[in-house]
């Protein structure tokens, strides 16, 4: 027993290390390795609490007398039941790979809580300081390189920006509160470590966390200056007048500081309501508030949120194709868990303020300041972005250390419990072991072999069809993501670059995998989107189920109207049936009317996008009305607001009408959000040529000779006359 005595803290205290777990033999290898790595510890941990408690071992059990110290668990009881009330029980408990935060991944961080909080004294907590220090600063050294190497927004060892910057922003508190008990002659690279946490804080260019550190500064400089003495007080007032000057002047030329060549610094000038994704993050809120509103004691339960968001999601308003959080913190656990859970996600925020409040009262006041300049950091930057494990445990884990430090002085007591219970702790502890296998183990060759299907997708489809197929079989809650990634895999590569048996194949995984999600999750408006778009594109030869593609448009429609995708899928069946028929039969004017009308249908749904306006151009002009053609591409063109799907289609659109010059527009468009597209390159040259610029055509017919000459080759008449012309300048 006193091997596992001695195991049990470095097993309450290995999730700090969660940061530095990458593999990249995982699909989502930054997040799916932390998630089940701590599923694992937490179960590990629970099996030898339970030994040591039925066998002796004292713990501080008198801290739960605290009020505090249930906020926690109401948060968890509350998830458990608004989620069985809710819309999917099975799912809010699983999450999914991506994400990993579900009931399963609240409870496993709750019950951490708590074992650090019946555990927990100084030195523990203080190691727990030293090596948050420690990874923090080595993530933060990290993803300094990774920005000298590649710059742009850095995610360092988490994969993604908002998460890393996130992170770093409890992290970098932590630091601080560890130095305060280091000798002084560690304090300097303690100090060191949390400086280079803020410089990566910046390099990430979240606007998130880089405005919760302003307003903490702000806020610790008028604390200074309001309760400060003498010189403090001064350089406090001095300090606050420089900062109001400073934001005055950022703001009065914040349209030119936009423009300076250093994202943080230009993400931060373009914070505004005219800007795009400030914009979209505002409709977003807006539109999830009413969603709230429609349920708002009970929510949908956890991991639904993106059922309310494809209610309301609009193209013209929203970047995102899908999401399954607000970017913010306060309105997701609002609509999963209604105005209770939103109310408990707060006091959990709040409980950092009352363990302040007892360091402040005890003349420990370098602690209680950065203990309530943590949480106000943790409770700004909540506001534009979401948790992963690694900062939601963090910040879990230190809200208990410092209940643990802040509570008035307890003795450890220890259970009295008979021999059966003692006993029986050890078949507790081998189940909780055994269930690492369903939690972690299962889920992990899920992963594996989702990442071995990508793998393989191109190059041996049997091999890749073999993986998906023993990965599905593992009964994981991977099977969402399988339907997702499988869509992926098959319309955006297979589709184009595999033909013959192994495009059926692939095509066959696909509706298979999709086809299951579709009759298991019929709340899923992209898996139904997903399946009708795969079955719109099977190969030839390969007879597809109409009531099926039906009912997978109805649905998809039905639970995210202003989509697109499931429109112009529609409106192409009627073309291709249409095309079935001789051009002047009725039966093709029929089609192509229902075609139109389907277009219209939609465009009445979202007059101002751009794209829909081309697509029904295009078949107003194959249906002989040019003039109908050209005044719905004049629509479409005056609602452009830039992106690659419509400049695409426009671009297209004008070239069948030999209006070069707003093919010239469009083509340029495309170019800049794919410069490698070297077809679209080859018919810019070709559009700028029937401009009347073939200066400019040449040059362009110059590039392509030195990166794709080949495709030069693919209009042998255009390359003729640039040819003859390049000949007769010499």
């Amino acid at each position: 027993m006193k091997y596992l005595e001695r195991a049990y803290p470095w097993l309450l205290g290995a999730p700090v290390f969660l940061p530095v777990v990458i593999w990249g033999g995982l699909i989502y290898p930054y997040l799916v390795p932390k998630t089940l790595l701590f599923y694992a510890l937490t179960f590990l941990a629970v099996g030898v609490f339970g030994l040591l408690a039925t066998h002796g071992r004292a713990f501080y059990y008198a801290r739960l007398n605290s009020w505090e110290t249930w906020i926690p668990a109401a948060l968890l009881a509350l998830a458990y039941v608004t989620s069985w009330i809710g819309i999917d029980l099975y799912r809010s408990f699983w999450s999914l790979l991506v994400r990993g935060d579900g009931l399963l991944m609240l409870s496993c961080v709750v019950t951490s809580f708590y074992l650090i909080l019946l555990y927990a004294d100084r030195s523990f907590f203080q190691r727990v300081l030293h090596a948050v220090a420690s990874v923090g600063t080595f993530v933060a050294v990290y993803g300094i390189g990774e920005w000298l190497i590649g710059g742009g927004r850095i995610g360092s060892l988490l994969g993604n920006a908002a998460f890393f910057a996130g992170y770093l922003g409890i992290s970098f508190f932590a630091t601080l509160i560890a130095a305060v008990s280091l000798p002084r002659s560690w304090q300097l690279g303690t100090y060191i470590g949390a400086a280079l946490q803020i410089v990566a804080i910046i390099l990430t260019a979240t606007r998130g966390t880089m405005l919760a550190l302003v307003v903490v500064a702000v806020a610790y400089l008028a604390w200074l200056a309001w309760h400060g003495e003498g010189r403090v007080r001064a350089w406090s007032v001095k300090m606050l007048i420089v900062l109001a000057v400073f934001g005055g002047l950022f703001f009065a030329f914040r349209s030119e500081i936009a423009k300076v060549p250093f994202e943080p610094i230009s993400r931060i000038a373009t914070i505004g309501t005219g800007d795009v994704d400030v914009a979209s993050r505002l409709f977003i809120w807006k539109n999830m508030v009413t969603e709230i509103g429609k349920s708002p004691w009970i929510g949908v339960g956890a991991e639904h949120i993106d059922i309310l968001f494809n209610r309301f999601y609009d193209p013209t308003q929203i970047l995102e194709q899908w999401f399954d959080r607000s970017h913010n913190a306060f309105l997701d656990y609002a609509a999963q868990y209604g105005i209770g859970g939103l109310l408990l996600y707060l006091a959990l925020i709040a409980t950092f303020y009352t363990a302040a409040r007892r360091f402040y009262s005890r003349g420990d006041r370098q602690c209680a300041i950065l203990i309530s300049l943590l949480a106000l950091t943790y409770a700004v930057q909540s506001f534009f972005v979401f948790d992963t494990i690694s900062s939601f445990w963090l910040m879990l884990a230190l809200l208990a250390g410092m209940l643990s430090l802040s509570l008035p002085d307890m003795p450890q007591r220890a259970l009295s419990v008979s021999a059966a219970l003692r006993r029986a702790s050890w078949p507790f502890a081998f189940a909780m072991v055994l269930l690492i296998v369903p939690m972690s183990y299962r889920p992990a060759l899920a992963a594996y072999d989702l990442a071995q299907g990508y793998k393989y997708q191109l190059v041996d489809v049997p091999r890749e069809v073999s993986y998906l197929s023993h990965g599905i079989a593992l009964g994981t809650y991977a099977d969402l993501e399988y339907g997702y990634e499988e869509y992926d895999m098959y319309a955006n590569n297979q589709v184009a670059r595999l033909t013959g048996q192994a495009r059926v194949d692939a095509y066959q995984a696909a509706l298979a995998i999709l086809s299951a999600n579709f009759d298991r999750y019929a709340y899923d408006a992209r898996t139904a989107l997903y399946l009708a778009h795969v079955l719109s594109l099977a190969p030839e030869g390969v007879t597809i189920d109409r009531n099926l593609l039906s009912s997978a448009l109805e649905r998809a429609i039905r639970l995210s109207p202003k989509r697109d995708q499931p429109w112009y899928i529609l409106a192409n069946l009627s073309i291709t049936q249409a095309n079935m028929y001789s051009p002047a039969s009725s039966e093709r004017g029929a089609g192509y009317a229902a075609a139109r009308d389907i277009l219209n249908r939609y465009i009445a749904l979202v007059p101002t996008l751009s794209q829909p306006h081309f697509v029904l151009a295009e078949l107003l002009r194959a249906s002989g009305d040019p003039q109908g053609a050209a005044a719905e591409a004049a629509l479409g063109k005056d609602d452009y607001r830039g992106d690659l799907m419509t400049a695409r289609r426009a671009a297209g659109y004008y070239e069948s009408v030999s209006d070069w010059q707003d093919a010239k527009f469009f083509l340029n468009e495309a170019i800049a959000y794919t410069p490698d597209d070297y077809a679209f390159i080859y018919d810019l040259a070709k559009v700028t040529y029937m401009t009347g610029d073939l200066v400019g055509a040449e040059a362009i017919v110059a590039q392509l000779r030195s990166s794709d000459p080949a495709i030069l080759l693919t209009d042998q008449n255009f390359l003729n006359a640039i040819t003859v012309y390049e000949q007769s300048k010499k």
